[in-house]
This record gives structure tokens, sequence and C-alpha cells, in this order.
């Protein structure tokens, strides 16, 4: 047993030894991030729990998690539970000692004893620090309290605690400045907004993403930026933050006061070198290492972005994780001479919604360094290359990334470029792999690298298909591909399905009605039924894996509750898009859209009049004819929509729900000397009927007076034509959107008493049948024409007066939203102001 020198070190509480008998090594990891907990598994993959008696210490008492993720789930996009990469259970089975909630705070070099803040020493014979990076807080007057805290309101953006503050902060908060315009200050920007918070931008450098972008294409996500209602302030410092018991404003140096209830710091990391710097390493930036990651002690080492290689401090996963492989070789002596000679960066994500691709450096560094700029501001989009004797040094493709797969493999293995450089940026004809630019899955070689968070390379996906994975899921579990920023995925899907060459298992995951209950939705929609689960909350508890809520569930899991249970369903808040919560249809700028009902698109001189009235009261920016043929009211403050519902006096017109919207009509038989049905009339019938019943996905129809197609019947969800003698025809599954479809004729019918049950019968068929978000232009192709007509016409399976019945609790469970919420919120908040983001109006008088 190893004894300390020189007694008890003062404060020292107890000496942690392990067993004696055990002659394995000790592995000792300061930091349990994405860079420390990557190097265990790195080391377990070698075989090196046979090795090494391994300790982990983390200043966080939970688990590995993944940092990059934080932004959606402060967008609400994601849930906490989802980010999770190892569990405290992934630890103990795999026997390493995770010491969570302990911070590591000194190291004996000469005794190897590595001393914790709760008092505990732990002898190492390798020790690694990857103690990451901290949020750097500006000195600000009035920043911090008295005791050195956070003033109240006063949030970091570096971990899962400050993103949970953050998330319980944004219901009482109204107004957020963010500090910092990179990665991080624009996520959290853009995530507060979707919040529903007005939020402005404080960066101290002159353009947004400097360490990534050029000022011209900083300039370009700038302006699109703001075109999204968030305010940008550049080039100026925030000195003073006001307020005395809660943030409530900031300063900035040229004078100016912002105010504020949250305040969100996110204006760039430092490398955590504190305990380094106290137990006697080189600290320059960063822990100073050598090639195989070593401080200047021979048995510390240190990764990720606490390391200082070559002069160089990295800020991303990707070298974090080339660090966890070359130190695991060279520890485990899988590879004793494997070293780390530096990274060559490449990035693809969504910043606050706009597609960024950087790469190398962003300007020409030499004289004769090509430099081929394309740039289009009004579209938000900034491209780029910069060529260096033939080769690829730098790429930044902003708003526009469909070039990204052919640039990233000519940057990291310095593929031929074709002579016509434009071709890197835009298509003209056959080059640089194809007529896109872009290598197809087939010719890209084995060593190109698919995932730049994980470097994951498409021989090493094939590989794992080849040694047996059978889905894609299992494929990115094996590999790690996909599982960092997820930008890569539908390209790890592509390689996947090639290499399996058609040999490849369907994902149990994929036949999920919702991701967070194991079932398909026939299994669902029965074990709802017979434990009577009335309840969002309800299916969690009972079908839910450990009963665990799943944030994503929720809308498709309120929807199919809806459709089962008509006026039994017990409704929660947290369950319903924002549209569904305020009845109304958010716009980019945070305000609202209100489309009342005009049934078959007819209207009526009072109605015009009561529009017009409210649209000046509540001064409307703009006023629109939809494609729907319905009046649009645009630009209407959150805090206004209960008023403005009650002076207009009409019913939702459901432009916002994931539900039967509109029934646009021609004039008909009444009036057109074509007409051969009354349309109209027809149209009217089909919208009081189906009026705001739940979907899967959004339902458009139309009704037309003869083949003319004046209302585009033939590509809509459902689409009825009158063809003369009384007879309608019903087409099915049609989309004139993003895709274009001519609907599928599922029936000729003798009157319009037919085409109401006929299309009530497929909607709940529909209803009951399609996945989540799934639209009918899917749906029918999917399940196959042949099969509905069998099903709906010849009922094949028994279950028609089912549909009708189902279908008829839906419709009696009917109240209009716009009459029930304008009376009496649901809750206290539900319209609680939030707006304007900017000074309206927001768009020009037309």
């Amino acid at each position: 047993m190893t004894a300390i020198l020189g007694g008890r070190p003062e404060g020292l509480t107890s000496l942690r030894f392990d067993d004696d008998l055990d002659t394995r090594a000790r592995l000792v990891v300061v930091g349990n991030g994405m860079a420390g907990a990557r190097f265990v598994e790195e080391v377990l993959e070698r075989g090196g729990g046979e090795q090494f008696r391994i300790t982990v210490f983390g200043e966080e008492p939970h688990g590995n998690y993944n940092r990059i993720m934080l932004s959606p789930v402060l967008a609400g996009e994601e849930h906490e539970d989802d980010i999770v990469l190892n569990s405290h259970d992934w630890y103990a089975d795999n026997g390493v000692t995770l010491r969570a909630g302990v911070l590591a705070t000194r190291i004996d070099t000469a005794a190897k004893l590595v001393y914790a803040a709760d008092g505990t020493a732990t002898p190492y014979d390798h020790l690694v620090l990857a103690t990451g990076s901290y949020s750097f807080i500006p000195p600000m007057t009035g920043v911090r309290t008295d005791d050195g805290e956070l003033r109240p309101g006063v949030h970091g953006f570096r971990t899962i605690d400050e993103t949970r503050a953050m998330l319980d902060a944004v219901g009482r908060c109204r107004k957020a400045v963010v500090m910092g315009g990179g990665l991080l200050g624009l996520e959290a920007a853009r995530a507060l907004q979707g919040h529903g918070l007005q939020v402005e931008l404080v960066h101290a450098m002159p353009h947004l993403m400097n360490m990534q972008l050029s000022p011209e294409a900083g300039a370009v996500l700038e302006r699109s930026v703001e075109s999204l209602g968030i305010s940008v302030h550049l080039d100026v410092f925030a000195t003073e933050v006001f307020g005395t018991d809660h943030v409530e404003g900031v300063g900035l140096a040229d004078g100016r006061r912002l105010d504020a209830d949250l305040l969100v710091v996110a204006a760039g990391v430092r490398p955590n070198t504190d305990i380094a710097v106290r137990s006697g390493l080189e600290v320059e930036r960063g822990i100073v290492v050598d090639d195989q990651l070593r401080t200047d002690d021979p048995d510390v080492y240190a990764i990720g972005e606490c390391a200082q290689h070559r002069g160089e401090v990295y800020g991303l996963v990707a070298p974090a994780w080339e660090h966890a492989t070359v130190l695991a070789d060279v520890l485990t002596g899988t590879d004793p001479t494997a070293e780390y000679h530096g990274s060559r960066t490449a990035t693809k994500l969504k910043v606050a919604g706009v597609d960024v691709a950087t790469m190398g450096i962003n300007t020409p560094e030499r004289d004769d360094d090509e430099f081929l700029v394309i740039s289009e501001p009004r579209r938000g989009v900034h491209l780029s290359v910069v060529i260096r004797d033939d080769r690829l040094v730098g790429a930044t493709l902003l708003g526009d990334t469909r070039k990204v797969a052919f640039l990233t493999q000519a940057f990291d293995r310095g593929l031929a470029l074709p002579e016509e450089r434009i071709k890197l940026l835009v298509d003209l004809s056959d080059g640089a792999g194809s007529a896109s630019g872009m290598l197809s899955v087939a010719e890209m070689p084995a060593e190109s690298q698919v995932c730049n968070c994980n470097g994951v390379t498409k021989g090493a996906i094939c590989g794992a298909v080849a040694d047996g994975c059978g889905s894609v899921g299992e494929v990115m579990d094996a590999t790690r591909a996909g599982k960092g920023c997820g930008s890569c995925k539908s390209l790890v899907k592509q390689i996947v399905e090639w290499a399996a060459d058609g040999d490849l298992a369907e994902d149990p995951t994929a036949s999920y009605y919702v991701p967070g209950i194991p079932m398909a939705k026939p299994e669902l929609m029965a074990a709802i039924r017979e434990q009577d689960l009335r309840s969002v909350s309800a299916v969690f508890a009972a079908l839910a894996p450990g009963g665990t809520e799943d944030a994503r569930s929720k809308m498709g899991l309120t929807s199919l509750l809806k459709m089962i249970w008509g006026v039994d369903f017990v409704p929660e808040k947290d369950g319903e898009f924002i549209n569904d919560r305020v009845h109304a249809n958010i716009q980019r700028d945070g305000t609202f859209s209100v489309v009342p009902q005009m049934k078959g698109g007819v209207t009526t001189p009072a109605q015009l009049r009561k529009i017009a009235e409210v649209a000046e009261k509540y001064e409307v920016p703009m006023v629109k004819i939809t494609g729907g043929q319905r009046i649009d009211l645009l630009g209407v403050r959150k805090e206004d929509l209960p008023a403005m519902w009650d002076d207009l006096g009409m019913p939702s017109g459901y432009a916002y729900g994931k539900s039967m919207r509109t029934v646009k009509t021609c004039v008909g038989s009444d009036f057109c000397r074509f007409g051969l049905g009354d349309s109209t009339q027809l149209g009217i019938d089909l919208e009081t009927r189906f009026q705001g019943i739940e979907s899967p996905a959004k339902m458009k129809l139309a009704v037309v007076g003869c083949p003319r197609n004046c209302a585009e019947a033939y590509v809509k969800d459902v689409g009825v034509v009158a063809v003369g003698t009384g007879r309608w025809e019903v087409y099915v599954g049609g989309a004139a959107g993003a895709s274009v479809r001519k609907g599928d004729l599922l029936a000729t019918v003798g009157s319009p008493e037919e085409v109401l049950t006929l299309t009530g019968r497929f909607l709940q068929y529909y209803r009951e049948n399609a996945n989540w978000l799934e639209r009918t232009y899917d749906f029918v192709p999917r399940v196959g024409l042949d099969h509905l007509k069998a099903v709906l016409l010849d009922d094949s399976e028994g279950i028609v007066a089912d549909l009708d019945a189902g279908l008829q609790r839906s419709i009696d469970a009917y109240r209009d939203p716009w009459g029930q919420d304008a009376k009496q919120p649901a809750t206290p908040g539900q319209f609680r102001p939030a707006l304007p983001l900017i000074a309206l109006p927001k768009v020009p008088v037309r």
C-alpha cells in the first residue's frame, strides 16, 4: 500500500485506495464531458477494462451528455433525456467508478494523488485531464452580486443545468439580451425567440461568427438573423447590468440601455486550466501537450478543449475525439507510437435556422491564393472557396450547403478540382464528380469522412454493415456516425442502404407512431383504449419505458387522443404546438396570423366590413387573400388575439392546425355557364361537417363544378369534381406544394350526400392509420389505392360502420376554440404579452 509521505495533508478527510489484490494500473480521468467520456469509451473498446481501474471525476452530477445538443433542448426541439450519451448505469456496467458532482481541485504529481473538493485523495498511475472549457463572463458592473454569484436573471449557456434554468425562466420573462454573436449566442437567441421572448443580440466584434466567417459572410448572416426579428448590435461591448434583485436591463459602451429581464452570456469560452495551474503544470492558453497529448509531467495527459497542442486550442468536438483516439491507442498499447498532429476542422451546422458549413480558412492569405465568392444577400446566401496550388484550403457555405459533400472531400483528401472553379459552388455541367459537383455514395472513397463530429468514414460505416449491423440505427450505435450534431444522418442512411445492397432490416423504431412509446400506431391505439388512457401524461406513465415522458412525442399523442376520445380527451397544454395553444399561426417574427372561417370561400358584405374594422382597430400590417380563398390578417400581437376574435364574431378558419382546414370552391352551377354541379354549396357542407377535425397532418379540400378545375381539386388531399347528371368524382392524395401529385380517383358517386359520407370515411381511415405528420400524398401511395377502394367502398375489413362512428364522435366533440378562449383563456399565461418583437408595422402597406 502506498503511503503519503510527510503525513496527512491538511484538510484531507480520506484516502481512496482500491483492492490491493487488483494489480491493474490506476487510470484517473478528470472531466466527464464529451472528451473525457469518449476517451473512456475508446479505452474500453481496446480492452482497457482488463488493464486499468478507471475512475472518472465529473464536476456536474450527471452522466455524460451531448453538449452540442443543448441548443435544441433550449428550443424545445429535444428533451434532455435524448442527449444523454452515457448514463450512470453505463459506468457501473463497464466497471468504471464515476465520481459525479465531485470537483477535482489539485494534483500532487510527486505522490501521484488527485485531491478533490470533498476532501478525498485518489491515487493514479496515469492521469488524463479533460476539464473542457467554461463560459467566459466579461467584466461588467452589476453582473455579479456581493457574494460573487451571477445576478438573478443572468445565465451562462454551457451546461444542462444552465439550460434548465433558462427554460424555467422563459415563462416569466418577456425580453432577453444575448451577449455573443458566435454559434452559441445565435442558437440561444433563436431558441429564446421561439419561446415568445423579444431578443436583442449584442456582439463585441464587427460581424457575426467572426471566428468562422469572413466580414462579408457575417453581414449576410446578420441580415438573415434580423429578418427573423432578432435585433443585432455589433461592434459594441456590454458594460453594465441594471437591476437589484433581478436583471432589469443591460448598458452598452456607447451609452444605450437595453431593457431585459433575462441576460444570456454566450461571449465565448476559456480553457478550464485551474487544476493544472494549481498543480504546477505548464499552461499557456491551455494545458500544453506534445504529439502524444502528454503534459510536462510524463504521467499526466490533457485532451479536449483544455489542451493546447502546437499553439492551437480547439473549441470543437471533432478534435477532442481525435485526441481521445490517439491517447487510447498510446495508453492501451494498441499503437504506442500513435501521435496527434493537429486537426483540419470542417463543420456543418444550422445557426438560428440558417445552414452554415465552414472548413479551413475563409479568406485568402497569400497573393497567389485563388478566391471565388458568390454572394446573394437578399436570399441569405454567401458562398466562397479559397484554393492554393490547385488544392482546396478553405470554403464557406452560408444559406446553401448543397455542395458541402464534395467540398468536404476535396478539403480532407485533396481531390482534383474542376478547371472551371465556379463549378465548385454552382451547377453548370458535369464536373467534380457529377453534375452537381458532389460525389455519389458509390463514388465516395472508403476513407471519405462522413461524420465530422465523430470522425467516421464511409469505410467504417460499410464495415459495420459487413459486421452484421442490420439497420441504420444499429450502424449509428456501432460507429457513432450521426450521434454528434446530426447533420450527416441522411448521408449515413444512404451509405448504409448502399452497403447493405437491399439486405437491410427495418429499424424497429421506424414503426413507432411516436419516438417515446415503443409501439406501432394500431398497437398504441388498442392499448390506449384498453387501459382507458385519456391524457398524454397518462399514456407516458402506462406505456413509455420507465414511465419517462418524451417531449418529441407529445404533439402526436395529443392528436391521437383527441381522435380516439373526442370530448372525453383530457387536454394538457404542454402537449400542443404553439399554434394549437393560441389557435393562430405563428409567423417568423413572432406575431400571429388570423384567418376567420369563410365556408367554401363565400363571404358577405357584413363580414367584410367587420374584418376591415378589426384590421384597422388592431393595426394589422397586412390583409391578404390566401391560396385557399380566405382573408388572412397578418402581424397580430399575441396578446390581442382573444379580443380580436371577440370583435370579429367569426369562427376559426383553422389555418394553423394539423387538422381539416379549408374547402376551396369555384362558382359552380349557380353562375358559371360551364358548371355541372353546385360546388359552392357542397364545399360549404364539407367544411361545416369536418371543421377543425384533428388529423395526423393538415388536410386541404376543394370542390369544382366541372373538370375545368378552377379550384384545383385534382391536387388536394381530397378533391371533388362534378362530372354531370348529378355525379361527382372523389380524388384523394393530391398535392400542389413542394411536392406536386395528382390525386387518385377513389370513386364516382351519385349525390352530394355520398360525397360527404365517402369523404368522411377516407378522413377517418387516414386519421386512424397514417403516421404522425404523414400527408395524404404519402399515405395513399403507401397503403395503395386498390386497398383503399376495398376497405372504403366494399367494406372488405368490416370497419365502415366503425369509421362512420369514430368520425361522428369527433364531430360531436367540436368546439370553436376562438369562442372558448376569447372568453376564458385555458391558462393564465396563454396569451401573455410577448410582442412586438420589432416595431410595427413589420411589412409595408401594399
